[in-house]
């Protein structure tokens, strides 16, 4: 799940000048850089594994058993270079997903009819549990959000939309708007052995032995607060109570982006998104994103 794909995207400096699709101007521009977005992309896949459909064509399509990091990787490199890179480099990155996903087909072990990936419905719906994740996780951890600006950010996602092979009309593009497609979505959503598979996936990734003590101390709280910070309905389609209640959520949430917030200054002597790096080589030091910088609604 995600918009990823299998296909990398390689950062590029690209056009002096060029905004992209979203541009520093936006909500989605200074969003996106926020260390939680890691967490909402969890719980996105938590949340887009409950559509039985969805979830069916990712098993039954996806190494993500054999490769977990390079899948995730390759997610958030889709995410990175339609938010910061130039237009040429979004429109690429989206031909791409679509190309890919015009190839593939799942099949109904119930019926034996098969579907399209790339299923207007489908599409949408991943798009949906994806953007309402990343807000839900980012604000509840603390990132100031008000209702107008997350209206705005789901109006600018129409356009992430529209890339994966969407109408933008035909997306969600206010927190009102989302509410009423989750609650006509609910009928076809549920459990499924497919969940199930990803649920587990997701609590425990393989990794190599010696990293086992890491998994277990360090990705085990970010697996548990994502699913934590999901709605109590898709608890109840799991079947699985979370280990935390939901005060105790926000308050990891908001220690975990405090924590990485006060080791950014050190990681970004080691590591700098290329995304985000290659935006300021192409328009200058001050489009680094901040919170501080979320533009009015």
């Amino acid at each position: 799940m995600g918009q990823g794909a299998d296909d990398g995207v390689n950062a590029t400096v690209g056009v002096a000048g060029d905004e992209g699709i979203f541009g520093p101007a936006s909500v989605t521009w200074q969003l996106h850089a926020d260390p939680l977005m890691l967490v909402g992309g969890v719980r996105a896949l938590y949340l887009q594994a409950l559509h039985p459909r969805a979830v069916r064509g990712v098993v039954q399509n996806s190494d993500f058993r054999k490769d977990p990091w390079g899948r995730l990787l390759r997610t958030a490199d889709f995410v990175g270079v339609t938010t910061y890179g130039t237009r040429a480099e979004a429109e690429r990155a989206g031909a791409r997903v679509r190309r890919i996903h015009k190839l593939l087909r799942a099949v109904d072990p119930a019926t034996g009819q098969s579907y399209r990936i790339d299923d207007e419905a489908l599409l949408r719906w991943v798009h949906c549990a994806e953007v309402v994740s990343y807000v839900e996780v980012v604000r509840r951890a603390g990132f100031p959000l008000t209702d107008a600006q997350v209206d705005r950010y789901l109006t600018e996602q129409r356009a992430a939309a529209e890339l994966v092979g969407l109408a933008p009309e035909e997306v969600p593009g206010s927190a009102a708007a989302m509410r009423e497609y989750f609650e006509d979505v609910r009928p076809a959503l549920g459990g499924s052995h497919e969940a199930d598979e990803v649920w587990e996936f997701l609590r425990r990734p393989p990794v190599h032995p010696v990293l086992w003590l890491g998994r277990e101390l360090l990705w085990r709280q970010i697996a548990e607060l994502a699913y934590g910070s999901l709605p109590s309905w898709a608890h109840d389609m799991y079947g699985h109570r979370p280990l935390l209640p939901p005060i105790a959520v926000t308050a990891g949430l908001r220690a975990l982006r405090t924590s990485t917030g006060l080791a950014l200054p050190v990681m970004r002597l080691f590591y700098r998104s290329p995304h985000i790096q290659a935006a300021m080589d192409r328009l200058g030091p001050d489009v680094l994103p901040s919170p501080s910088r979320v533009p009015a609604a």
